[in-house]
Parts: C-alpha cells; structure tokens; sequence
C-alpha cells in the first residue's frame, strides 16, 4: 500500500501555504500539546482524546516531515519516542495564542460530551497571570496539573510542570481555572506569594 498523497489547496497565496503544512484535523492540537515541552506517543494520545492511533501517527510522521517537530529516541536502549517542537514549531505559538483569544468568548457552556484537560487552559490564563505578574516565574496548580509561565513583559511561554524557584503560585480547582479563562472570575485572592 503507497503513501496518500497529502492534499493542499495549490493557492499561491502564504495562509494557504500554512494550512497545506497545518491545516489538517487535529495538527495544531498536537503542536498544542508539544508547546509546553517535550512529550512522549503515549502522552499526546491520552490528552488528545478521540484521535484514533492511526491518525496520531500519522501527523507526528508528518509535522515531522514538515519540520514542525522532532522525534529523539530516550531512556535505556533508547526505547522511548519523545516528541518536541522545532524552532518552526515553536514559532506557532502566536498561532495557537490568537486562536485561543479568538476561541475563548465561543467556549460556552461545557457540553456533558466535552473532554476536558486542565492544561488547555495555559494559554488563556497566561494572560491573565501576566496581568498580575509583568515579568517572573509563575507556578499554576490546577488539580493535580502543575504547569508555570515565564513572563518576559508581552511574552508569555508555559512549561510544563513547576518553576524552579516562581516568583508566584496558583492553585485552582478546574471550575475555577475555566471561570477565570473565561474572564466570570478574578484570579486575584487566589495566589501564594512565594
């Protein structure tokens, strides 16, 4: 059985140019997922619920292929695949931060058939840190996820889990983490002062 060709729009034209590269369902999840660090096969597929394993693989060959991400082998033996972003990759993200400014008013109720992982809300509460925090290391507990913030002024990178040495703290449960991203809740009260 040969390769499927990939479709593209054959426009000569940069935002196509873009989409023929990530435009397919479910790649910008992945570079998503990937924008915090590194992340192993078995991670990517447990925080990208309803992606089928064929199709997981298959856009990890090809934003490999694209240059989106690299795949390195670890552990013993190099037994274990670990994904992470390529400075192309990582060059989404203003990407993913404008689709995530534009997405949050659309959020909406949480549908009882929605998944929901707490480090999806990185990015909108990112800003909403960086509004208390203009530069510093932030730490941002939601549940049992731990992911922090550098925030150098305008910009703002998440990492997964804490921050050596944070500058400030959040705990939140879910519920509140999904009402401050949506702007209903102040986050203000809510943090430990490191």
């Amino acid at each position: 059985m040969g390769e499927v060709s990939r479709r593209n729009y054959d426009h000569f034209c940069s935002v196509s140019r873009a989409l023929d590269v990530v435009g397919d369902r479910w790649s910008l999840l992945v570079v998503r997922e990937l924008s915090s660090g590194p992340r192993r096969y078995s991670d990517l597929f447990a925080d990208l619920p309803g992606i089928s394993t064929d199709m997981l693989a298959t856009r990890l060959r090809e934003l490999e292929q694209d240059g989106i991400l690299t795949r390195r082998r670890v552990g013993p033996r190099a037994a274990t695949a670990v994904y992470e972003l390529t400075d192309s990759g990582a060059a989404l993200r203003p990407v993913l931060e404008a689709l995530s400014d534009w997405g949050t008013p659309h959020l909406g109720a949480r549908r009882s058939t929605d998944a929901v992982r707490a480090h999806w809300f990185a990015l909108p509460l990112g800003r909403v840190v960086a509004r208390q925090v203009a530069h510093g290391r932030v730490t941002v507990h939601i549940g049992e996820a731990v992911f922090h913030y550098v925030i150098d002024g305008d910009v703002i990178t998440h990492h997964d889990g804490p921050a050596v040495d944070p500058d400030r703290e959040f705990r939140l449960e879910l519920d509140e983490a999904i009402e401050v991203a949506l702007g209903t809740r102040a986050l203000s009260g809510q943090a430990s002062e490191v």
